[in-house]
């Protein structure tokens, strides 16, 4: 078979406006995993299932938890692939809705919540410690969308990702969308997760950004966002 082209800038471009016209109708709050409200599209939700069923962590390290349904779907992907693996989801205003949706879920028990900024140290070396004793790991990250932020989650929960895993980057879309849709927000174009994976990427050489999930899925929020830590990335960590 041969390999699939690349989408052309013209279904970008359709695709871009899919968003922007789905947006005053709030698409994106409609959505339900196992009964629990997520804030995902459905083509992520493929690209992360076939992450999960390709690596097989046994960790998954998602920050942003929200109404409960991301880490809900995590944890429900996690348990068709068997194994123990789990998902430590890190929020710093948990809300009672996500956390009545996760403590009370038959799957609760692949998932433990921390509370906590996703950028702290203190939360940051729990999660290391747990990334240590279950590898191989995969991260999300969904949390606060300002490109500051998104840096210092990629310097700090990165790395964690072991060699030939993912960190995926969510809403890095932003960049792409007219000014205009985050009016009043603190994030918005040129200041969102799409330009912190640039500026990641150009000082930290570990990653490189796997295309082949967008391509595929074509309609999804993290454009240049799915970071697959190179094979011999363990290298340059002894070099660092």
């Amino acid at each position: 078979m041969p390999p699939a082209m690349r989408p052309s800038e013209q279904m970008k471009a359709i695709n871009l406006e899919w968003l922007r016209q789905a947006a005053p109708h709030g698409h994106l709050y409609q959505h339900r995993w196992l009964g629990e409200r997520f804030f995902h599209l459905p083509g992520d939700m493929i690209a992360l299932q076939e992450i999960l069923t390709t690596v097989r962590p046994r960790l998954v390290i998602h920050t942003g938890i929200a109404a409960g349904g991301g880490p809900i779907f995590l944890a429900s992907i996690l348990e068709l692939c068997g194994g123990d693996g789990m998902v430590v989801a890190i929020d710093p205003a948990l809300r009672p809705e996500g956390r009545k949706a996760i403590t009370e879920h038959p799957l609760a028990r692949r998932i433990e919540i921390l509370e906590g900024s996703s950028i702290d140290p203190e939360i940051v070396a729990k999660v290391s410690t747990m990334a240590a004793e279950r590898s191989p790991v995969v991260v999300v990250l969904d949390l606060i969308h300002t490109q500051a932020h998104v840096e210092k989650e990629l310097e700090r929960l990165g790395p964690l990702a072991t060699p030939g895993s993912y960190v995926v980057v969510l809403d890095t879309v932003m960049e792409d969308l007219p000014a205009e849709m985050f009016a009043g927000k603190p994030y918005g174009k040129g200041n969102n997760p799409g330009t912190a994976v640039r500026a990641f990427l150009q000082r930290d050489d570990r990653f490189e950004v796997d295309y082949a999930f967008e391509d595929r899925v074509l309609l999804t929020l993290a454009p240049g966002g799915f970071l697959r830590r190179r094979a011999d990335a363990a290298a340059s960590d002894a070099a660092r």
